[in-house]
């Protein structure tokens, strides 16, 4: 059985587009999500599964999940194949090699696009693994995505996202500082965010703002702005040694600083 670890904001629309090519997929959350493909079960889960898709929210739950209170190491003893699409510290998905039995293949699966993707199935995979191991994975994979970069061994998928996301990041602190300074000069920012986008400022955030459905919000520690705080947190983790750390850090203190937008 395929089956989806954290069906949130990413992993239930996740798991609805694999259940198109995959009908018995199935989904696990701790919290119940009234849809009946996915239990809050454990055992109603783990014992049939083989391949795992973990989108839960950060390096806690995913130990959690693996070798604490879920523990599926154990507790799915047919698991032979684990993605790991949650963005985590490279230092740490590295780590997870050791940790994990040699028999099940790891592949690191970090995804971008955010929710609208991930409706459309366009989500883009950063992907990190043997080359054998990634051709069997991409049929699976394209049934939620429409890009597949394999950017080298296990790891290299996780390090490409955090970079990815760290851009992602200062794109989403200067485009909502430039709306309110915006704002502030009376300006029409429909008609400043159509400039951008064919413009030098284009970015993701700006020309998303109207279906990325995080962009107007204010940083709360359970929301998309405050899991791009984790995210920035994570690419520093992997920082280089003696790396500046000053505008990263200025990055995710301006994120942490956001107030709804109306």
């Amino acid at each position: 059985m395929i089956g989806v670890a954290g069906c949130g904001r990413m992993g239930l629309p996740m798991l609805e587009a694999l259940r198109d090519g995959v009908p018995h997929a199935m989904g696990f959350d701790v919290v119940d999500k009234g849809v009946d493909h996915v239990t809050t079960n454990l055992m109603g889960f783990a014992p049939r599964l083989d391949t795992l898709f973990s989108v839960v929210r950060d390096e806690g739950q995913t130990d959690t999940l693996l070798f604490g209170a879920q523990n599926l190491i154990t507790t799915a003893p047919n698991l032979t194949r684990i993605f790991i699409c949650s963005t985590l510290s490279p230092r740490y998905v590295h780590g997870l090699r050791a940790r994990i039995p040699a028999h099940i293949i790891l592949i690191d699966a970090p995804m971008s696009g955010a929710q609208v993707a991930a409706r459309d199935r366009t989500l883009s995979f950063m992907l990190g693994g043997a080359q054998g191991d990634i051709d069997d994975a991409i049929p699976l994979l394209a049934l939620m995505g429409k890009h597949f970069h394999h950017m080298g061994g296990f790891g290299s998928g996780m390090q490409a996202k955090v970079l990815n996301n760290l851009l992602a990041a200062s794109h989403t602190a200067m485009t909502r500082l430039v709306l309110d300074w915006a704002d502030a000069a009376g300006m029409d920012t429909d008609k400043l965010l159509a400039l951008i986008e064919t413009a030098s400022g284009q970015n993701w955030l700006a020309s998303g703002f109207e279906t990325i459905e995080f962009a107007k919000h204010g940083h709360a520690p359970d929301n998309s702005i405050g899991i791009l705080v984790k995210d920035v947190a994570a690419a520093m983790d992997a920082a280089p040694d003696g790396a500046d750390m000053a505008l990263p850090a200025q990055v995710q203190a301006t994120i942490r600083a956001l107030k709804p937008r109306t």
